[in-house]
């Protein structure tokens, strides 16, 4: 709860001033009652119209007072509510964004982006109700078994014995439902993780006939879904009816006294309608608190949910005593071996190289063989398990991350686009970047032609995940990006896969004359790509089998040799 109280603090006013209001409509509401037994006893019973006239008028200004009270009370929960679960959005999005690619895996991004929606959503919906009735609802029930009490201490005590009934009832329903609701969000995880890989991965599906097997994968998880929904369902329905059976009872009761009383004189016949509109305030705020109640147990279960993401810890420290860069002049790997944290084998091990300021460096190896788990070492994504990793001889893990990464720029297998402008998916690269520097990364990476040759050129706009480019257009344009920032390491990791092989080698023309002479590391399955590099690092399975130059390693490593081989077909024919 304790992000959900920090919140709380900024809407203090409105915290208090929502329940506050709806209290004023409460006591106007107990006032009703009251108003109509001397409409019965003295108006109706004497006969006196004026008396009755008046009356009314009463009746209007308590009901005006109180949907004055009620419409002030609804805009300050609201805002409170909203608020509250903005701020806890905004947190939880910074904290996911502090956490290490080690934790984003183990969490899921399904499993998160449930905790920043359904999640939030049932926690805002549990504050806006909590502040309109959590005090409201039992501040009638209590007021109404007093107010009874003015009238008839007798006939008050069957008020006394249906309220505990009746708490038992609700808080019973309540302590059962609230592990039941943190399954039902559990199982929602699943179905959006399915819902999640069936819209990104429709192509394939559809290209292998698999619709009838993902329908059925989903209709599974929704199946389970379904399930713990009706069983809480079933049990939270509960509530509903045990509370009318016992609010109807006691109200049988209360008619049956009361008309005793009345026939023998002790009671009027609008203190009886009096005591019977008191206990249908009763029965309505109970029928509203167990519905209250029930919506608390969902968020209550939910926050826990959003909690336990705040929990989570990045396994980088970043120490602000850390160390800050101003270049990067050299890199170097002593033994390195990295292991993830679900996997119970090495992915990477006796990784051992380094590279100076100017340097390419190619990295080749087969599918799964760690190719981008050793370049995602550098700005830190994950943290060697073994060995150190040295920046300007210095261990990587006491400088600061974020001036660290600002050295690099890296452009993933995956080209991501970001819905917006070209002008400001490459300002992402360098904010203060100017249009003719946006130019030069744009001629470097051989992207000047098709996004000038576009109407609107650097303000074209780009649609979601840049569907409105070719796949090789979004690769150029990530490393445009990349460009932008001027990087002194420069991460390319199979970020040519869709060019063809003479934009290819116009690109790595382009990056090796780049006037500010930075580190470049290529990750390729194209011995083509990383020929020319100064270093190439052979990776087979996790080792490095092999480290020189395209011809030390032809001659020297059966690894490098099979896959150039396998290539070429003849020296210079590509296959």
């Amino acid at each position: 709860m304790k992000h959900l109280i920090k919140h709380s603090k900024k809407y203090t006013k409105e915290v208090i001033c929502g329940p506050l209001f709806k209290l004023f409509e409460a006591s106007f509401e107990l006032g009703v009652p009251l108003v109509m037994k001397q409409m019965i006893d003295v108006g109706i019973g004497e006969g006196r119209s004026g008396y009755i006239v008046g009356m009314s008028f009463v009746l209007i200004l308590l009901g005006v007072l109180g949907l004055t009270s009620t419409v002030i009370a609804q805009y300050f929960s609201a805002k409170a509510a909203v608020g509250i679960t903005s701020g806890m959005k905004r947190d939880m999005l910074s904290h996911i964004q502090s956490l290490s690619f080690t934790e984003l895996d183990s969490a899921g991004t399904s499993t998160l982006i449930t905790r920043m929606t359904s999640d939030a959503n049932q926690v805002q919906n549990g504050i806006n109700l909590t502040l309109r009735l959590f005090m409201r609802s039992p501040f009638i029930v209590f007021g109404a078994m007093i107010m009874a009490f003015t009238i008839d201490v007798k006939s008050a005590l069957t008020f006394a014995a249906v309220i505990p009934a009746l708490s038992v009832v609700v808080f019973g329903i309540m302590l059962i439902c609230i592990p039941l609701y943190k399954k039902v969000q559990a199982r929602l995880d699943g179905v959006l993780s399915i819902t999640r890989e069936n819209l990104s991965g429709v192509r394939v599906i559809r290209a292998f006939c698999r619709e009838d097997n993902e329908k059925n994968r989903f209709d599974a998880k929704s199946e389970e879904l379904a399930e713990e929904q009706e069983r809480v369902g079933r049990i939270s329905a509960l509530m509903n009816p045990l509370t009318y059976v016992l609010i109807n009872f006691a109200v049988l009761i209360l008619i049956y006294v009361g008309a005793i009383r009345v026939e023998v004189g002790i009671l009027t016949q609008g203190a009886v309608i009096a005591l019977y509109n008191y206990m249908s305030q009763i029965l309505v705020e109970l029928v509203k608190f167990a519905n209250l109640i029930i919506t608390i147990t969902k968020s209550v279960a939910c926050e826990h949910r959003m909690e336990k993401v705040f929990e989570m810890t990045s396994s980088m420290e970043n120490d602000e005593r850390a160390e800050k860069l101003s270049e990067i002049e050299s890199i170097r790997y002593k033994n390195v071996a990295l292991r993830y944290a679900s996997s119970s084998e090495n992915s990477l091990e006796g990784i051992d190289f380094s590279a100076k300021r100017g340097e390419t460096i190619g990295i080749i190896g087969g599918t799964g063989s760690g190719k981008s788990s050793l370049v995602n070492l550098i700005p830190r994504f994950y943290d060697a398990s073994e060995g150190e990793i040295l920046i300007n001889e210095k261990n990587i893990k006491d400088l600061d991350i974020e001036t660290l990464r600002s050295h690099i720029g890296v452009v993933p297998q995956k080209a991501v686009l970001f819905r917006g402008t070209i002008r400001e998916n490459l300002l992402w690269g360098n904010e203060s970047a100017t249009d003719e520097e946006i130019k030069e990364a744009l001629e470097a990476s051989q992207s000047s032609d098709f996004v000038f040759g576009k109407k609107d050129g650097l303000d074209e706009i780009v649609e979601q995940n840049g569907r409105n480019f070719s796949g090789g257009q979004r690769q150029r344009l990530t490393i445009a990006r990349a460009l932008v920032r001027r990087p002194d390491v420069l991460i390319l990791d199979d970020s040519s896969s869709a060019l063809d092989f003479a934009t290819d080698s116009a690109l790595r023309r382009a990056i090796g004359a780049l006037k500010y002479d930075p580190t470049v590391f290529i990750v390729s399955q194209r011995t083509s790509s990383i020929k020319n590099a100064d270093k190439i690092i052979v990776l087979d399975d996790g080792v490095q089998v092999g480290i020189g130059d395209h011809e030390s390693l032809l001659r020297d490593c059966p690894v490098y040799r099979e896959i150039h081989e396998s290539q070429f077909r003849r020296e210079g024919e590509q296959a």
